[in-house]
Parts: C-alpha cells; sequence; structure tokens
C-alpha cells in the first residue's frame, strides 16, 4: 500500500490546538484547529488550589501567562484571570485559560466532532482525585466515545482505567523506551503515545504488531509524516496542521 492510498488512515490532531500559529492550549487554538479540519486535539490538565480542573502545559504559569507561580498554588478564579495570549503575540492579548469543562461544553457544539485527547500532567506534580475529577466530567458531558487519556504516569493511567475500564487510554512515553509494550499491558492501555524515534524504530513496529497503535507527537515536518504514515501509525500530532493535512 502507498503512501497517498494509507495517508486516509492517519489522523492529525492539533497539538495544544494550532499553537504553532496561535497561543498553545487556549480556546482560539483549539476552535483554529476545528476549522483547519483537524480530527482530534491534544490538551494538557493541571489542577486549581480549590481542585478545579485547568488547560495549561507547564506546572508553573510562568512562560505562557502574565503571572508567576505554581497552577497549583493559584484558585480558579485567579488562573483564568490570567493573560494566557500576550505572551504568543500582542493580537492575543488577553485570551484566557480555559477550564476543561469550558472545553467539554466546546466540543458539544454543532459542527465539533472531535476526539479530544487529554493529558493529564501529573508526572511531576501528584494531583490527588484528578483521574476521577476528569473521568466525572466527562461522564457528565457523556463524552466517553470522543475522549482518549493519556499520561507519563503510568500508575494514573491504571487507576483511570479501574475506575473506567470503557475509556480509551494512551500510554505516553519519550524516546526509545524497550519495556513500554509490558508497561501498556500491564496499564490496560489502548495505544502507545510516542516520538517519532519509538514509532521508527523496531520496538514501535513490534508495538503495531501486537495491537497498540501508535499516536506520535510532536511531528512538524512533511517528510517525517510521511516516514510515519508508511510505517503504519493511527495519529500525527502536530503543532501545524495547517500545513501537515
Amino acid at each position: 500500500m502507498g503512501v497517498s492510498e494509507r495517508v486516509e488512515e492517519v489522523s492529525i490532531y492539533a497539538h495544544r490546538g494550532m499553537s504553532g500559529t496561535f497561543p498553545e492550549n487556549t480556546m482560539t487554538a483549539f476552535q483554529a484547529a476545528l476549522d483547519a479540519g483537524v480530527e482530534g486535539i491534544e490538551l494538557d490538565v493541571q489542577m486549581s488550589k480549590d481542585g478545579h480542573l485547568v488547560i495549561i502545559h507547564d506546572e508553573q504559569i510562568n512562560r505562557t501567562t502574565n503571572g508567576k507561580g505554581y497552577v497549583k498554588d493559584l484558585t480558579l478564579d485567579e488562573l483564568l484571570g490570567l493573560d494566557a495570549g500576550g505572551w504568543f503575540s500582542s493580537n492575543f492579548i488577553g485570551e484566557g485559560l480555559p477550564s476543561l469543562q469550558l472545553v467539554l461544553e466546546w466540543l458539544l457544539e454543532e459542527g465539533n466532532d472531535l476526539t479530544l485527547n487529554i493529558e493529564l500532567k501529573n508526572d511531576i506534580i501528584a494531583y490527588e482525585g484528578m483521574e476521577r475529577k476528569v473521568l466525572d466530567l466527562i461522564d457528565r458531558y457523556q463524552l466517553q466515545d470522543r475522549v482518549i487519556i493519556s499520561s507519563f504516569n503510568a500508575p494514573s493511567l491504571k487507576k483511570v482505567k479501574a475506575i473506567n475500564p470503557n475509556i480509551s487510554v494512551g500510554y505516553l512515553i519519550a524516546g526509545v523506551k524497550q519495556d513500554a509494550i509490558k508497561v501498556a499491558r500491564d496499564i490496560g492501555a489502548d495505544a502507545i503515545h510516542c516520538q517519532p524515534s519509538f514509532a521508527l524504530s523496531t520496538y514501535g513496529r513490534d508495538a503495531i504488531e501486537k495491537g497498540f497503535p501508535l499516536r506520535v507527537y510532536t511531528v512538524n515536518e512533511r517528510a517525517v509524516k510521511e516516514q510515519l504514515v508508511e510505517t503504519g501509525v493511527e495519529v500525527i500530532m502536530t503543532d501545524v496542521p495547517e500545513q501537515l493535512k
């Protein structure tokens, strides 16, 4: 099967939304990705001081907002009051951090059939109860069939599967992790989320043969995309979906 035939089988997910041209993990970046015709978006969840789920990649707010400090030390109201767009460009001053609830409500809007990959950012800070909070919110909006949960934290993903065995789970790895298949099996993961180095290695090919689809991050070059398509990966996550679609 040639590249032209296999391209249609590969889904494109916008990494933190269309983060190459819009401020990452904002509603503007997510809407731009939807408008670009992607199949899904990937985003990151941290937890506020008062136990709410907020979309931001870093444990600290310093890089992508006009504030300083840790997400875990600020309330939801404090976090939602931050400017999360001005750091990227003056065109986006006033863009806020979204809550997970806001994103799920957006997913239910007419014309939005995206798959949502929620990465639990609990591999550095152990957010107590994060798994159940995320799953309860997904259940409230009846979006189980459109959501994938991923994390570098294998015990956390095992907990997710224990709470809801039917939710799709992706074991997230960096580099060429030789025991990835073993850990994914132990979790009960449905897929492995990996970098191109793993997907293009013998371990990656073995994972696909053993029934673990690969969802690959973060691919911004067309030549790399074409290699991955030939390998038979399921999803390619990119900052620039408008260039890879």
